[in-house]
Protein backbone atom coordinates (compact mmCIF):
# COMPACT_ATOMS: atom_id res chain seq x y z
CA UNK A 1 0.00 0.00 0.00
CA UNK A 2 2.97 2.38 0.30
CA UNK A 3 2.86 3.23 -3.39
CA UNK A 4 4.02 6.52 -4.84
CA UNK A 5 1.41 8.69 -6.50
CA UNK A 6 1.87 8.93 -10.25
CA UNK A 7 0.01 12.20 -10.87
CA UNK A 8 2.70 14.64 -11.98
CA UNK A 9 0.66 17.59 -10.68
CA UNK A 10 0.99 16.45 -7.05
CA UNK A 11 4.04 15.92 -4.88
CA UNK A 12 5.22 12.33 -4.48
CA UNK A 13 4.10 10.93 -1.15
CA UNK A 14 3.05 7.78 0.65
CA UNK A 15 -0.57 7.00 -0.17
CA UNK A 16 -2.74 8.17 2.76
CA UNK A 17 -5.16 5.73 4.38
CA UNK A 18 -8.22 7.95 4.03
CA UNK A 19 -10.17 6.84 0.97
CA UNK A 20 -9.25 3.17 1.30
CA UNK A 21 -12.05 0.63 1.72
CA UNK A 22 -12.41 -1.82 4.59
CA UNK A 23 -10.90 -4.57 2.42
CA UNK A 24 -7.96 -2.35 1.44
CA UNK A 25 -7.31 -1.26 5.04
CA UNK A 26 -7.47 -4.89 6.16
CA UNK A 27 -4.93 -5.86 3.51
CA UNK A 28 -2.71 -2.97 4.63
CA UNK A 29 -2.65 -3.95 8.31
CA UNK A 30 -1.89 -7.54 7.33
CA UNK A 31 1.03 -6.30 5.22
CA UNK A 32 2.30 -4.68 8.42
CA UNK A 33 2.14 -8.02 10.24
CA UNK A 34 -1.07 -7.27 12.14
CA UNK A 35 -4.13 -9.54 12.42
CA UNK A 36 -6.99 -8.93 9.99
CA UNK A 37 -9.41 -7.66 12.67
CA UNK A 38 -7.19 -4.59 13.07
CA UNK A 39 -8.39 -3.51 9.63
CA UNK A 40 -11.95 -3.06 10.88
CA UNK A 41 -10.69 -1.13 13.90
CA UNK A 42 -8.65 1.14 11.66
CA UNK A 43 -11.64 1.62 9.34
CA UNK A 44 -13.89 2.64 12.24
CA UNK A 45 -11.35 5.06 13.67
CA UNK A 46 -10.81 6.76 10.32
CA UNK A 47 -14.41 7.04 9.11
CA UNK A 48 -16.45 7.08 12.32
CA UNK A 49 -14.16 8.62 14.89
CA UNK A 50 -12.21 10.97 12.64
CA UNK A 51 -8.69 9.90 13.58
CA UNK A 52 -6.12 12.32 12.20
CA UNK A 53 -3.05 10.19 12.78
CA UNK A 54 -2.28 6.61 13.71
CA UNK A 55 -1.02 7.92 17.04
CA UNK A 56 -4.65 8.75 17.91
CA UNK A 57 -5.74 5.10 17.72
CA UNK A 58 -5.13 3.89 21.25
CA UNK A 59 -6.50 0.38 20.63
CA UNK A 60 -3.25 -0.27 18.75
CA UNK A 61 -0.05 -0.98 20.65
CA UNK A 62 2.40 1.87 21.13
CA UNK A 63 5.11 -0.28 19.53
CA UNK A 64 3.16 -0.78 16.31
CA UNK A 65 2.04 2.85 16.18
CA UNK A 66 5.68 3.87 16.41
CA UNK A 67 6.52 1.53 13.51
CA UNK A 68 3.90 3.03 11.17
CA UNK A 69 3.95 6.61 12.46
CA UNK A 70 5.04 8.01 9.07
CA UNK A 71 1.98 6.63 7.31
CA UNK A 72 -0.46 9.55 6.97
CA UNK A 73 -4.20 9.22 7.36
CA UNK A 74 -4.57 12.19 5.03
CA UNK A 75 -6.30 14.91 7.03
CA UNK A 76 -5.91 18.63 6.45
CA UNK A 77 -5.74 21.45 9.01
CA UNK A 78 -8.12 24.40 9.26
CA UNK A 79 -6.19 27.46 8.08
CA UNK A 80 -9.07 29.93 8.37
CA UNK A 81 -12.75 29.75 9.31
CA UNK A 82 -15.35 32.39 8.35
CA UNK A 83 -18.83 32.26 9.87
CA UNK A 84 -21.82 33.95 8.24
CA UNK A 85 -24.90 35.22 10.04
CA UNK A 86 -27.04 32.51 8.42
CA UNK A 87 -24.90 29.76 9.96
CA UNK A 88 -22.90 28.97 6.84
CA UNK A 89 -19.22 28.35 7.56
CA UNK A 90 -16.52 28.66 4.93
CA UNK A 91 -13.20 26.95 5.59
CA UNK A 92 -9.75 27.40 4.17
CA UNK A 93 -8.00 24.06 4.56
CA UNK A 94 -4.23 23.62 4.39
CA UNK A 95 -3.13 20.46 2.61
CA UNK A 96 0.00 18.42 3.23
CA UNK A 97 1.97 20.32 0.57
CA UNK A 98 0.88 23.71 1.91
CA UNK A 99 -1.74 24.41 -0.75
CA UNK A 100 -4.99 26.03 0.40
CA UNK A 101 -8.48 25.00 -0.68
CA UNK A 102 -12.02 26.05 0.22
CA UNK A 103 -14.86 23.99 1.64
CA UNK A 104 -18.24 25.23 2.84
CA UNK A 105 -20.67 23.88 5.41
CA UNK A 106 -24.25 24.91 4.63
CA UNK A 107 -26.79 24.05 7.36
CA UNK A 108 -30.57 24.11 7.14
CA UNK A 109 -33.23 22.82 9.50
CA UNK A 110 -33.24 19.40 7.84
CA UNK A 111 -29.81 18.88 6.31
CA UNK A 112 -26.12 19.71 6.36
CA UNK A 113 -24.59 20.18 2.92
CA UNK A 114 -20.88 20.42 2.18
CA UNK A 115 -19.65 22.22 -0.91
CA UNK A 116 -16.32 20.60 -1.79
CA UNK A 117 -13.42 21.55 -4.04
CA UNK A 118 -12.01 19.10 -6.57
CA UNK A 119 -8.87 21.01 -7.60
CA UNK A 120 -6.49 23.62 -6.24
CA UNK A 121 -7.54 26.49 -8.47
CA UNK A 122 -9.25 26.00 -11.83
CA UNK A 123 -8.23 26.10 -15.48
CA UNK A 124 -11.67 26.90 -16.91
CA UNK A 125 -11.17 30.68 -16.58
CA UNK A 126 -14.83 31.70 -16.22
CA UNK A 127 -14.79 35.50 -16.27
CA UNK A 128 -17.17 35.93 -13.32
CA UNK A 129 -15.54 33.35 -11.00
CA UNK A 130 -12.97 34.19 -8.32
CA UNK A 131 -11.38 30.73 -8.56
CA UNK A 132 -11.02 31.08 -12.31
CA UNK A 133 -9.09 34.31 -11.85
CA UNK A 134 -6.50 32.53 -9.69
CA UNK A 135 -5.41 29.88 -12.19
CA UNK A 136 -4.86 26.15 -11.80
CA UNK A 137 -2.32 24.47 -9.50
CA UNK A 138 -3.17 20.77 -9.29
CA UNK A 139 -5.85 18.09 -8.93
CA UNK A 140 -7.03 17.01 -5.50
CA UNK A 141 -6.54 13.38 -4.54
CA UNK A 142 -9.52 11.35 -3.23
CA UNK A 143 -8.47 11.70 0.41
CA UNK A 144 -8.25 15.49 0.03
CA UNK A 145 -11.85 15.59 -1.19
CA UNK A 146 -13.19 13.21 1.46
CA UNK A 147 -11.34 15.12 4.19
CA UNK A 148 -13.39 18.23 3.43
CA UNK A 149 -16.59 16.39 4.30
CA UNK A 150 -15.15 14.91 7.49
CA UNK A 151 -13.80 18.31 8.57
CA UNK A 152 -17.18 20.01 8.20
CA UNK A 153 -18.95 17.10 9.89
CA UNK A 154 -16.59 17.30 12.86
CA UNK A 155 -16.81 21.07 13.16
CA UNK A 156 -20.62 21.12 13.04
CA UNK A 157 -20.88 18.00 15.22
CA UNK A 158 -23.62 16.91 12.83
CA UNK A 159 -23.86 14.23 10.18
CA UNK A 160 -23.38 15.50 6.62
CA UNK A 161 -26.36 14.52 4.47
CA UNK A 162 -25.55 16.15 1.12
CA UNK A 163 -22.39 16.92 -0.87
CA UNK A 164 -22.08 19.23 -3.86
CA UNK A 165 -18.95 19.35 -6.04
CA UNK A 166 -19.34 23.07 -6.66
CA UNK A 167 -16.26 24.41 -4.93
CA UNK A 168 -12.90 25.24 -6.45
CA UNK A 169 -12.04 23.44 -9.68
CA UNK A 170 -13.67 21.55 -12.53
CA UNK A 171 -14.69 18.09 -11.22
CA UNK A 172 -14.73 16.36 -14.62
CA UNK A 173 -11.16 17.46 -15.29
CA UNK A 174 -10.29 15.32 -12.25
CA UNK A 175 -12.85 12.63 -13.00
CA UNK A 176 -11.09 9.49 -11.74
CA UNK A 177 -10.34 11.00 -8.33
CA UNK A 178 -13.83 12.49 -8.06
CA UNK A 179 -15.44 9.10 -8.80
CA UNK A 180 -13.24 7.44 -6.17
CA UNK A 181 -14.24 10.11 -3.65
CA UNK A 182 -17.94 9.72 -4.49
CA UNK A 183 -17.75 5.96 -3.95
CA UNK A 184 -16.01 6.43 -0.60
CA UNK A 185 -18.49 9.09 0.55
CA UNK A 186 -21.28 6.68 -0.32
CA UNK A 187 -19.92 3.34 0.90
CA UNK A 188 -17.70 4.36 3.81
CA UNK A 189 -19.28 7.55 5.15
CA UNK A 190 -22.86 6.62 4.29
CA UNK A 191 -23.99 9.51 2.11
CA UNK A 192 -26.50 8.49 -0.55
CA UNK A 193 -25.29 8.98 -4.13
CA UNK A 194 -28.63 10.63 -4.84
CA UNK A 195 -27.62 13.30 -2.31
CA UNK A 196 -24.41 14.11 -4.21
CA UNK A 197 -24.20 16.67 -7.01
CA UNK A 198 -21.30 16.80 -9.47
CA UNK A 199 -21.04 20.12 -11.30
CA UNK A 200 -19.27 20.79 -14.59
CA UNK A 201 -18.77 23.59 -17.10
CA UNK A 202 -18.47 20.88 -19.72
CA UNK A 203 -15.47 19.05 -21.18
CA UNK A 204 -16.01 17.14 -24.45
CA UNK A 205 -16.57 13.45 -23.78
CA UNK A 206 -16.32 13.67 -20.00
CA UNK A 207 -20.06 13.66 -19.28
CA UNK A 208 -20.37 10.48 -21.31
CA UNK A 209 -17.40 9.04 -19.40
CA UNK A 210 -19.07 9.92 -16.09
CA UNK A 211 -22.25 8.17 -17.23
CA UNK A 212 -20.31 4.93 -17.79
CA UNK A 213 -19.57 4.76 -14.05
CA UNK A 214 -23.32 4.27 -13.50
CA UNK A 215 -23.45 6.49 -10.44
CA UNK A 216 -26.74 7.87 -9.17
CA UNK A 217 -25.37 11.37 -8.55
CA UNK A 218 -27.04 14.46 -9.97
CA UNK A 219 -25.16 16.09 -12.84
CA UNK A 220 -25.23 19.89 -12.73
CA UNK A 221 -24.11 21.68 -15.90
CA UNK A 222 -22.98 25.29 -15.53
CA UNK A 223 -24.52 26.74 -18.69
CA UNK A 224 -24.72 30.48 -17.88
CA UNK A 225 -25.87 31.42 -21.41
CA UNK A 226 -28.51 30.27 -23.89
CA UNK A 227 -26.30 30.43 -26.99
CA UNK A 228 -22.75 29.67 -28.08
CA UNK A 229 -21.67 33.25 -28.79
CA UNK A 230 -22.52 34.56 -25.32
CA UNK A 231 -21.35 31.44 -23.54
CA UNK A 232 -17.93 31.64 -25.17
CA UNK A 233 -17.43 35.15 -23.80
CA UNK A 234 -18.32 34.06 -20.26
CA UNK A 235 -16.66 30.63 -20.30
CA UNK A 236 -13.49 30.76 -22.45
CA UNK A 237 -13.13 26.97 -22.67
CA UNK A 238 -16.62 26.77 -24.22
CA UNK A 239 -15.19 28.15 -27.46
CA UNK A 240 -14.20 24.64 -28.49
CA UNK A 241 -17.32 22.91 -27.18
CA UNK A 242 -20.53 24.00 -28.98
CA UNK A 243 -23.48 24.38 -26.64
CA UNK A 244 -25.62 22.04 -28.75
CA UNK A 245 -22.98 19.31 -28.49
CA UNK A 246 -22.82 19.83 -24.73
CA UNK A 247 -26.59 19.50 -24.38
CA UNK A 248 -26.62 16.40 -26.61
CA UNK A 249 -24.11 14.80 -24.29
CA UNK A 250 -26.30 15.79 -21.33
CA UNK A 251 -29.32 14.14 -22.97
CA UNK A 252 -27.30 10.95 -23.33
CA UNK A 253 -26.39 11.17 -19.63
CA UNK A 254 -30.06 11.48 -18.64
CA UNK A 255 -30.96 8.51 -20.86
CA UNK A 256 -28.15 6.31 -19.53
CA UNK A 257 -28.55 7.13 -15.83
CA UNK A 258 -32.24 7.98 -15.58
CA UNK A 259 -31.26 11.03 -13.52
CA UNK A 260 -32.64 14.51 -14.16
CA UNK A 261 -30.15 17.16 -15.27
CA UNK A 262 -29.61 20.27 -13.17
CA UNK A 263 -28.80 23.41 -15.19
CA UNK A 264 -26.85 26.09 -13.32
CA UNK A 265 -27.28 29.61 -14.66
CA UNK A 266 -25.57 32.60 -13.01
CA UNK A 267 -27.58 35.75 -13.74
CA UNK A 268 -25.37 38.72 -14.66
CA UNK A 269 -27.09 42.08 -14.83
CA UNK A 270 -27.47 43.31 -18.41
CA UNK A 271 -25.47 40.38 -19.78
CA UNK A 272 -27.55 37.20 -19.75
CA UNK A 273 -30.59 38.08 -17.65
CA UNK A 274 -33.25 39.55 -19.93
CA UNK A 275 -36.49 37.95 -21.09
CA UNK A 276 -35.12 37.10 -24.52
CA UNK A 277 -32.30 35.13 -22.91
CA UNK A 278 -34.86 33.25 -20.81
CA UNK A 279 -36.94 32.47 -23.89
CA UNK A 280 -33.88 31.22 -25.78
CA UNK A 281 -32.83 29.07 -22.83
CA UNK A 282 -36.31 27.55 -22.67
CA UNK A 283 -36.05 26.63 -26.35
CA UNK A 284 -32.73 24.84 -25.72
CA UNK A 285 -34.22 22.82 -22.86
CA UNK A 286 -37.60 21.98 -24.35
CA UNK A 287 -38.39 18.26 -24.00
CA UNK A 288 -35.42 17.84 -21.66
CA UNK A 289 -35.63 16.15 -18.25
CA UNK A 290 -34.03 19.07 -16.46
CA UNK A 291 -34.32 21.68 -13.73
CA UNK A 292 -32.86 25.20 -13.93
CA UNK A 293 -31.17 26.74 -10.90
CA UNK A 294 -30.90 30.51 -11.33
CA UNK A 295 -28.12 32.05 -9.26
CA UNK A 296 -28.02 35.86 -8.91
CA UNK A 297 -24.39 36.88 -9.28
CA UNK A 298 -22.15 37.40 -6.23
CA UNK A 299 -19.84 40.36 -7.03
CA UNK A 300 -16.09 39.77 -6.83
CA UNK A 301 -13.09 42.05 -7.25
CA UNK A 302 -11.62 42.48 -10.74
CA UNK A 303 -14.80 41.29 -12.49
CA UNK A 304 -16.93 43.88 -14.29
CA UNK A 305 -20.35 42.36 -13.56
CA UNK A 306 -23.29 43.35 -11.39
CA UNK A 307 -26.03 41.50 -9.53
CA UNK A 308 -29.42 41.60 -11.27
CA UNK A 309 -32.40 43.30 -9.64
CA UNK A 310 -35.06 41.15 -7.97
CA UNK A 311 -37.49 42.27 -10.69
CA UNK A 312 -35.20 41.03 -13.46
CA UNK A 313 -34.72 37.72 -11.65
CA UNK A 314 -38.47 37.27 -11.35
CA UNK A 315 -39.03 38.17 -15.00
CA UNK A 316 -36.54 35.47 -16.00
CA UNK A 317 -38.35 32.96 -13.80
CA UNK A 318 -41.72 33.95 -15.22
CA UNK A 319 -40.62 33.34 -18.82
CA UNK A 320 -39.24 29.89 -18.01
CA UNK A 321 -42.35 28.89 -16.08
CA UNK A 322 -44.61 30.11 -18.87
CA UNK A 323 -42.70 27.78 -21.19
CA UNK A 324 -43.05 24.90 -18.73
CA UNK A 325 -39.39 24.77 -17.68
CA UNK A 326 -38.80 23.70 -14.05
CA UNK A 327 -36.92 26.51 -12.31
CA UNK A 328 -35.89 27.77 -8.90
CA UNK A 329 -33.76 30.65 -7.65
CA UNK A 330 -30.79 29.80 -5.47
CA UNK A 331 -29.46 32.70 -3.43
CA UNK A 332 -25.98 31.91 -2.21
CA UNK A 333 -25.56 31.25 1.48
CA UNK A 334 -22.90 33.03 3.49
CA UNK A 335 -22.71 36.34 1.65
CA UNK A 336 -20.99 37.80 4.70
CA UNK A 337 -18.29 35.14 4.50
CA UNK A 338 -17.05 35.77 0.96
CA UNK A 339 -19.59 33.40 -0.58
CA UNK A 340 -18.35 33.41 -4.18
CA UNK A 341 -16.22 30.36 -4.85
CA UNK A 342 -12.52 31.18 -4.42
CA UNK A 343 -13.24 34.60 -2.94
CA UNK A 344 -12.25 33.88 0.65
CA UNK A 345 -9.04 32.22 -0.50
CA UNK A 346 -8.21 35.26 -2.66
CA UNK A 347 -9.05 37.69 0.11
CA UNK A 348 -6.76 35.87 2.53
CA UNK A 349 -3.93 36.16 -0.03
CA UNK A 350 -2.76 32.61 0.49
Amino acid sequence: MSVITSDSTTPSTITPLLGLSLAELTAWVQEQGQPAYRGKQLYQWIYQQGARSLADIDVFSKQWRETVKDTPIGRSTIHHRAVSGDGTIKYLLKLQDGQIIEAVGIPTAKRLTVCVSSQVGCAMGCTFCATGQGGFMRHLQPHEIIDQVLTVQEDFQERVSHVVFMGMGEPLANLNNVVKAVNCLNKDIGISQRSIVVSTVGIPGKIHELAQHELQVTLAVSLHAPNQRLRSTLVPTAENYPIDDLLDECRDYVQITGRRLSVEYVLLAGVNDNRSHASELASKLRGFQSHVNLIPYNPIEDADYDRPTPRDVQDFVDVLEQKHIAVSVRYSKGLGASAACGQLRANQRV
